[in-house]
């Protein structure tokens, strides 16, 4: 098919689902991979094995090839690196999808693909480069739309983190068309990278942080306080299993301006991560007016779920502008604790903007939850409706 239609674009597109590629279709890829000069996209996804035969065939100029697309498909993710060879050239790339992969030949590679608008980097490992090395290359795309920098996991049981972050930072980055940054990885390297990067169109920041003893976030709060674009109005709070997310939308039902999810077991855990992780974002979240507390965890997690009321102080402090609170069942018996008070100032502190507090009725619910809090507000002149779903 290929030889009778020598004028045709090729877009090769295999994802091998099975783990089951055959001899035939191994051959069918490269032999498309040949054809560099009529290739316009690449996504391939097979076992590791056979992406380790087909990479060498990506070697050598596409001069038409706008999107490549590799991930090895594994269990888990491996700490096996693959390597794109340095002889690939695509002077018309606009979208590169790595994953696990060895990022020495990727720099060398970025240099000459000043037209990527996407890039993504995933399972990567920091074992040969540094958060200069890789500013420095990405200080060669000024066209970048969205970025992803996403490390593996193994990343926050090596001591190589430590050692990379103690290098001197030199490169300082500014994206001036970038609307999307995705981070997975350890609080200190996001910490380096966002001292050095300017976004200021930026319009949705995704991070995901793997766990440590005590999170010190002033360069995201400074990144977030200069990105005008973030629009934050909706501020959810999503307390799972081994995860908690803080998820803050422009408006009900748009896409998510600002995501941060913190890798936690437990509910004081978890409470704790986010009220350290925001320290300080009281002026970021100044626009947010309507904030949710879901709760989402499964029997098998059960532990230390009694938390601090001070955590959640800090947390509810941070939202002074809120005009609705809705909070969950297995929720509301902490938090309603949290609120009460007999002093009138600590009261009038936390969210003294709320008109309306909603949650939902379970049966172990006493149906007085929040009473304390609603009748103290009341006293003080600043009424707040309870609405029981």
């Amino acid at each position: 098919m290929l030889a009778h239609s020598s004028h045709l674009p090729i877009v090769l597109d295999y994802i091998d689902q099975n783990h089951d590629i055959t001899a035939e279709d191994e051959g069918g890829v490269m032999l498309a991979l040949q054809q560099r000069h009529r290739v316009r996209h690449i996504r391939l996804s097979v076992p590791s094995p056979h992406l380790w035969k087909l990479v060498p065939a990506i070697g050598g100029e596409f001069p038409m090839l706008e999107s490549l697309f590799v991930e090895p498909r594994i269990e888990g993710r491996s700490n096996t690196n693959w390597t794109l060879p340095r002889t690939f050239q695509a002077p018309c790339l606009r979208c590169l999808v790595l994953t696990n992969i060895d990022l020495s030949p990727v720099f060398q590679i970025l240099t000459t693909c000043v037209s990527l608008v996407t890039l993504s980097l995933n399972g990567i490992y920091p074992a040969n480069f540094s958060p200069n090395d890789l500013l420095q290359h990405l200080s060669f795309l000024p066209q970048l739309k969205s970025l992803t920098i996403d490390f593996h996991h193994n990343v926050m049981n090596t001591p190589i983190e430590g050692e990379l972050l103690g290098a001197p930072v030199m490169t300082y980055v500014t994206f001036p068309d970038l609307r999307r940054l995705q981070f997975v990885g350890t609080n200190a390297f996001l910490e380096v990278l966002l001292s050095c990067i300017m976004a200021p169109t930026l319009e949705a920041l995704d991070v995901f942080l793997f766990p440590k003893v005590a999170f010190s976030t002033p360069n995201l709060l400074q990144f977030m306080s200069t990105a005008k674009n973030l629009k934050l109005t909706t501020a959810e709070f999503l307390f799972e299993d081994s995860i908690v997310g803080l998820v803050i939308d422009p408006d009900e039902g748009s896409e998510c301006s600002f995501v941060l999810r913190v890798t936690g077991l437990y509910l004081d855990e978890q409470v704790s991560f986010m009220a350290q992780i925001f320290d300080g974002f009281g002026p970021v979240f100044s626009a947010v007016e309507h904030l949710t507390f879901l709760y989402e965890k499964s029997l098998l997690y059960v532990g230390p779920n009694e938390v601090d009321p001070s955590q959640w102080h800090r947390l509810l402090r941070l939202f002074r502008n809120v005009k609705t609170l809705l909070v969950e069942d297995d929720l509301v018996r902490d938090l309603s604790r949290c609120l009460e008070s007999d002093d009138e100032e600590f009261v009038l502190e936390l969210l003294p903007e709320l008109k309306e507090l909603s949650y939902s009725s379970g049966v172990s619910l006493a149906g007085d939850e929040f009473n304390g809090f609603i009748i103290a507000r009341q006293v003080a002149g600043r009424p707040v409706t309870l609405v029981r779903l």
